[in-house]
């Protein structure tokens, strides 16, 4: 079976971005957060921006297992 590419809603600290590349090369998201952080510093912030933006935009959310129950509570 083929991988698809999405971003994470479970492992997610701002949009899933990495943690859906991590589901996708099945290393820890904490690495590649690191990786884009040190990126970000490196290049003063704005071209890794841009890219993470971008993927944000492009990368689809994951869809929902039939079995992922989600609850609502509203007060």
């Amino acid at each position: 079976m083929k991988k698809k590419l999405y971003r994470s809603v479970k492992n997610r600290v701002v949009a899933g971005v990495c943690g859906g590349l991590g589901d996708f090369f099945e290393i820890d998201a904490n690495l590649i957060r690191i990786g884009v952080i040190i990126l970000s510093v490196a290049s003063a912030f704005i071209p890794i921006l841009i890219v993470y933006v971008a993927c944000a935009l492009l990368i689809p959310l994951e869809p929902e297992k039939p079995g992922d129950m989600t609850i609502d509570i509203k007060e």
